[in-house]
Formats: C-alpha cells, sequence, structure tokens
C-alpha cells in the first residue's frame, strides 16, 4: 500500500514539473547541468564519449539498484524470507569478474581513440604561444610576428575592487572579459604552445575541448580546429596566486579572410608602439595612457588608488620610491622586478613604462609631478 501511494505521488510531481517547464528551459537547465559539447572535433569527440560513458553507467546503476530494491523488497523478514548459508560460488565470482572487464574493453576503445586523436598536433596550419604570467596571458603568433598581452578588462577590474560601489551585474561578462583577445581563423589546424613565467598556470576554454598546463621552463602542446565562428570565454584553471580568479580567456573565432585583415591591423598597431616608444610624449598623453597601463597591471597589487594591501603589496601613495626626484631606482624597479614583484622589462614596453611611473608619480597625493619619458626607461634598460 505504502509503495503505491508513493508511485503515484512521484508521478504527479513528475507530470505537474512538465507541464510548468518549458522545452526551452528543460534545454536550458541541462545545458547547465552537462558538458559543453564545443565546436572543435576534440570537444565533440570529448563530449560523444561523456555521453557514450554516461549511459552505460546509468544502465548499469538501473540494473543494480533495481535488483537491489527488488530484493530488499521480497525477501524481508516480515514476509517470512530466511537467507541462505553460502559463502562461495565460483560461477558468481567468474560472472561478475568477466561482465565488469567486457564494460571496461568497451569503455577503454574510444577513451583511447580519444586520447591519441587529442594528442595528434603534426601537420598545423599556425601556432601559437601561451605564456602565463601573475595575473595575464601573452600570446606569440610565431607564424606571423604578432605579440601582446591580454588582461582582465577594466570595467571588470574596476568593478572587483573593494568599495567600488559598483554592481557587478551590471557589467557585462563579469570577470570573463579581456582587453585583448585572442583571434583565431576557423577551418584551420592551429597548434597551441602553453608555458608559464612565474607560476604554474591552466589554458582552459571549455568550448575547445581540453586544457593544458602552462608550466614555467616546459612547453605542452596542443591543438584545435574550430569549426564556428563565436566567441568562447575561458579562464586559468590552476590556483596560480591571489588574484587566480582574475586570469580570463576570450577566443574569437573569425573567417579566414577577416582573420588576415585582424593580422594587418595588429602589425600596423605594434609599428606604431614601436615609434611610440622612441619619441617625446606631452604630460597629458603619459597621464592618459598611463591609468590603462596601471588598470591592467598594477591594481591586482596596489590597488585602484594605490593604497597596496597591508602586509603583502607595498602601496604606492606617499611612496620614497615613487616621491623620489632621481627616478632611476624606480625604473630599475619596474624592470627588474623584486621579491613577489614580477620584473616587466618583457613585459612592457619604455612607453608603457614611462606613462605608468607618470601616472603614479602625479596621483594619490604624491608630490613629484613630474613626467618620466619613454627615453628615460629605454637609457635604464
Amino acid at each position: 500500500m505504502f509503495f503505491n501511494k508513493l508511485k503515484q505521488i512521484i508521478f504527479g510531481i513528475t507530470a505537474f514539473s512538465l507541464l510548468i517547464i518549458s522545452e526551452a528551459a528543460l534545454a536550458d537547465y541541462m545545458n547547465v547541468l552537462n558538458l559543453t559539447e564545443g565546436v572543435t572535433p576534440t570537444s565533440k569527440m570529448v563530449y560523444g564519449l561523456h555521453m557514450q560513458i554516461l549511459y552505460i553507467v546509468t544502465a548499469i546503476g538501473v540494473v543494480v539498484f533495481s535488483v537491489m530494491c527488488w530484493s530488499i523488497y521480497h525477501h524481508r523478514k516480515s514476509k517470512g524470507a530466511v537467507a541462505e548459508q553460502f559463502h562461495h560460488s565460483t560461477t558468481a565470482e567468474i560472472t561478475w569478474t568477466i561482465i565488469p572487464i567486457i564494460i571496461l574493453v568497451v569503455m577503454a576503445i574510444p577513451a583511447t581513440k580519444a586520447l591519441v586523436f587529442m594528442e595528434q598536433t603534426g601537420d598545423a596550419e599556425m601556432t601559437i604561444k601561451v605564456t602565463g604570467y601573475q595575473w595575464k596571458w601573452k600570446y606569440d603568433y610565431l607564424d606571423d610576428d604578432i605579440s601582446f598581452f591580454s588582461s582582465m578588462s577594466k570595467d571588470s577590474n574596476d568593478a572587483r575592487q573593494l568599495g567600488s560601489g559598483i554592481d557587478p551585474k551590471t557589467i557585462e561578462n563579469y570577470l570573463l572579459d579581456v582587453d585583448n583577445r585572442v583571434v583565431l581563423p576557423i577551418n584551420t589546424k592551429i597548434r597551441i604552445l602553453t608555458t608559464a613565467a612565474d607560476v604554474i598556470h591552466d589554458w582552459w576554454v571549455p568550448a575547445l575541448g581540453w586544457k593544458r598546463d602552462a608550466i614555467p621552463g616546459f612547453i605542452n602542446d596542443n591543438w584545435t580546429y574550430i569549426e564556428e565562428p563565436g566567441v568562447y570565454r575561458g579562464k586559468c584553471a590552476e590556483l596560480c596566486g591571489r588574484d587566480h580568479a582574475f586570469m580570463p580567456i576570450v577566443v574569437e573565432a573569425v573567417p579566414k579572410a577577416e582573420y588576415a585583415v585582424w593580422v594587418e591591423e595588429q602589425k600596423t598597431m605594434q609599428l606604431a608602439a614601436a615609434e611610440g616608444a622612441e619619441r617625446e610624449w606631452t604630460k597629458d598623453e603619459l597621464l592618459e595612457k598611463g591609468k590603462d597601463v596601471y588598470a591592467a597591471n598594477c591594481t591586482a597589487c596596489h590597488m585602484a588608488e594605490g593604497q597596496g594591501v597591508e602586509g603583502l603589496f607595498p602601496a604606492l601613495s606617499g611612496s620614497a620610491i615613487v616621491n623620489n626626484t632621481d627616478a632611476s631606482e624606480m625604473i630599475m624597479l619596474i624592470l627588474n622586478g623584486k621579491n613577489m614583484m614580477p620584473a616587466f622589462k618583457d613585459i612592457l614596453n619604455d612607453a608603457d613604462i614611462a606613462a605608468a611611473m607618470t601616472h603614479e608619480r602625479n596621483s594619490w597625493g604624491n608630490t613629484v609631478k613630474d613626467v618620466i619619458q619613454p627615453s628615460d626607461v629605454k637609457a635604464m634598460r
């Protein structure tokens, strides 16, 4: 009687749920629960393998629990059931050994094919190198001689600061947007090399179907072949330090013709940046550029208003080094780093460093109020 009542209740709840839940809502719910199918052959193979294994283990679970529940119900004490007294069955032992072996082999064959497929990095049409830094990514397009850093977007960075007063819900793609996207062509086999300059990072974009550790002094490789244009987001999947949560990845996949245009634009921008490091800048130009450079590279440790973090990162507001009329010590510190501070000589160009220094020495009550030119930084390299 009890079991009949229970079945009726469960059936009623299920029927009511199906009535009020739309097909679209159910699909969205399943997408949240399930793996991302992705847009590459690798991701689709991994997704298919996941679903195949899921069906197998679900079937096993249904069979095992059905037999167990049936046995509990039909062999209960109140029904007068008496337990059999035996402790060995050769047939049972052979059966429960052979059946799992067969199941494991059935699962191992497609899993091995997927692993072998994922490691086939040869015959790539282009190669990019990804280097992890605390807390940004550097991308080198080895075939096109393009290089740039990608940091979390200014909107997200501003909103995440303590006491910012900005509601994160008003920021689109909060903590998952960047200032420089990784642009890649579709229908192209791309080899991706991963390494790191400081600690272990992990480059992960779920839509691509894999992730790779970025380890200092070691290069891992993988490949991708993006079949659909679009924007695909990821993040560092390794606990790489205090601001680990603020190291997003954004891949923009575009048609090959559009990618070729982007490459030329990047080369023009790099040429302009190189020329900018050779000219004299006005104070207003340096201050404007310095705000952006500081926001992208310095706020993680020294905070938005230069107040630092007590016991961890020194304040720049009122700092003796920042307020020293001789800027050489500050330049050398930024170039070469010290203790937890990374060396920026390979991260920022002379114009970026000069702009950031000018911004710092003219902000938060600092008294120097001078101008640092790219030539000053270049002389100290």
